[in-house]
């Protein structure tokens, strides 16, 4: 390590809260999918900050929304009113057919957001004890304690009890099991459709409209978690397009901001009027250049835009699979089994490709505007770690 790298890396396990296990290396610069790290080392970004980088590194057409709102108005009190959420919603409504929007800062505020509303329908509806909300067995939702509890993988349900209580998991395609947890206490079903933290699996469609047509009928809202898969990612811009349902509650986050903080709660027409002044709120929701940033990146995703995902994505799931690994995924959300995935990840890094993890799985989240090239390049160094050139 130079001096620089050094004296970063020294200063941060010194003063930073120890929550993450960093790689040894300090990203510095980058454009694109292409990172350079305090030491002059490339890398060959397939991550984008877990789906966040949609454009990927330094986007020209971002840094000059977020500049030019930077240099007009950074922050402004929620009590008044702000153009750039609201040009945010309108775009977000005109493209989902939401009607309103809960600007928040991240995907477990977002999730929170709608567990707060979904509670509120039922109680106002309904009465105080219809709260409970079922969620899968593998989902990840946040690591609020609420968003914990929503989050049906036992490892994450220690050291911070006690947890929110009314939550239940349910096992994903399984609709006569999940059934079972549909009570008259249940207000909500929560799902993610591809569970990204869970081991990267794909719900079934036939379960998903099952559990939708239930909800339905039964007037218990349906909650789809797009944090991770929305926002042009898995070749549409939301899955929940690709499964022909309609939820009353979609959230999202990551990809949305193109790499500055912002959650959405998007509300259809069950929930459009669920929340009134002072019953949710967030400081940091609906900031102007957080949301002009957003504007910037909702402005570009259209059908060809997602044309091009969906063909690049079908490229690396071929590529992938004839490396003899066990592709899941859609789109440039794509996970691979048959490897130690930690192993592979660590040594993808060290020869310049920076690859994640997800349970026993690889996990491929590159910048959706990621040129042939550099798939090529990246499989290639795949390859060469794994030793199946």
């Amino acid at each position: 390590m130079n001096e620089r790298t050094e004296t970063i890396v020294a200063l941060d396990n010194e003063c930073v809260a120890s929550t993450y296990a960093r790689a040894p290396f300090v990203l510095d610069h980058g454009k694109g999918a292409e990172l350079w790290d305090t030491e002059g080392r490339r890398y060959l970004d397939f991550g984008a900050g877990i789906a966040v980088n949609t454009f990927g590194a330094c986007d020209e057409a971002f840094t000059a929304a977020v500049t030019e709102q930077l240099a007009k108005l950074a922050h402004a009190s929620n009590l008044y009113y702000t153009e750039p959420a609201a040009r945010l919603a309108g775009m977000l409504a005109a493209r989902t057919g939401c009607r309103k929007t809960f600007f928040c800062n991240s995907g477990a505020e977002a999730n929170e957001c709608a567990i707060k509303t979904a509670r509120k329908y039922s109680f106002d509806k309904y009465g105080p004890d219809r709260n409970r909300i079922v969620t899968l067995v593998d989902s990840f939702h946040g690591r609020t304690v609420t968003t914990l509890s929503a989050t049906g993988q036992d490892v994450f349900h220690q050291w911070f009890q006690p947890f929110t209580e009314g939550f239940a998991y349910a096992k994903a395609n399984d609709f006569e099991e999940t059934k079972t947890h549909l009570d008259g206490r249940v207000s909500a079903v929560m799902m993610e459709l591809i569970q990204g933290e869970g081991g990267m699996r794909v719900l079934d469609k036939t379960y998903v409209r099952q559990v939708a047509d239930y909800c339905r009928e039964h007037d218990v809202l349906l909650i789809v978690d797009e944090v991770q898969t929305g926002n042009g990612r898995t070749g549409t811009l939301y899955l929940y397009e690709q499964y022909g349902i309609e939820p009353d509650l979609v959230t999202t986050a990551k990809g949305l901001g193109g790499g500055l903080p912002i959650g959405a709660c998007m509300m259809f027409d069950k929930t459009r009027d669920v929340l009134t002044p002072g019953t949710h709120g967030s400081t940091f929701g609906g900031n102007p250049v957080a949301c002009a940033g957003a504007c910037s990146v909702i402005g570009r995703l259209d059908e060809p835009f997602f044309a091009s995902v969906r063909k690049k994505g079908a490229y690396l799931r071929e590529r992938l699979t004839a490396l003899g690994l066990d592709v899941s995924g859609e789109g440039l959300m794509l996970g691979a089994g048959g490897v130690d995935a930690k192993a592979v990840s660590a040594e993808c890094a060290a020869r310049g490709l920076l690859v994640l993890t997800a349970k026993t799985k690889l996990r491929f989240l590159p910048p959706l505007n990621i040129t042939a090239e550099q798939l090529d390049e990246g499989i290639a160094i795949l390859a060469s770690v794994i030793g199946r050139n």
